[in-house]
């Protein structure tokens, strides 16, 4: 990346970021254990070192640096992943794989999570999450938990957004404990979503 793009980036993060501090920092409220997704049950058994139990549960603490890398990741990826349907790439309904040039919702988290991780990031603060859009589609998004609350990278959205201001209704995410197992969200807020099947 450029220089002058850096700065510019960096200085939309710390706007965002100032607003962001404002959030009340609750956390997603987070149910019992529930089943995993079909594509990350075949992800974990392709990559098995990716679905382990967390050796250490932390949260990210929110500083204007790991902001501005939260932001960058993000911004990142969605500018150079294409999207294209797993059934475009790959023939099947579902496949989820880290992208190199194209990929669906879920291929973008993966490579946030993985590069967010090398970034040292707690893998157990970086969890994948499944939910709906407005249109009641399936949606894949990265929910990083910090102490400030849990926010929301979306490929559909150029934001890092805490959770509550999202549009999306948020089913199931990845246990902080462990990596292959999930866990449901008790999600009220009243949003606009189709009928969830």
């Amino acid at each position: 990346m450029n220089k002058l793009y850096l700065g510019i980036l960096g200085i939309a993060a710390l706007v965002v970021s100032a607003t962001s501090a404002m959030a009340d920092g609750r956390p997603m409220p987070i149910l019992g254990a529930t089943s995993q997704p079909v594509g990350h049950y075949e992800f974990c058994k392709r990559y098995d070192q990716e679905c382990q139990r967390n050796d250490e549960i932390a949260l990210v603490r929110l500083t204007p640096a790991n902001w501005n890398r939260i932001v960058e990741v993000n911004a990142a990826v969605n500018r150079s992943i294409f999207p294209r349907t797993d059934q475009e790439l790959y023939g099947t309904a579902e496949y989820w794989a880290y992208p190199k040039t194209e990929g669906d919702c879920e291929d973008y988290v993966l490579l946030k999570q993985y590069m967010l991780e090398k970034l040292g990031f707690p893998r157990s603060a970086l969890l994948i999450t499944v939910a709906r859009q407005a249109n009641g589609d399936g949606h894949a998004v990265l929910t990083i938990r910090t102490d400030k609350g849990d926010f929301v990278l979306d490929n559909l959205e150029e934001r890092v957004l805490d959770w509550k201001d999202t549009s999306l209704k948020f089913l199931k995410r990845q246990s902080e404990r462990h990596a292959g197992k999930w866990m449901g969200i008790g999600d009220a807020r009243d949003v606009l979503v189709g009928s969830v099947k």
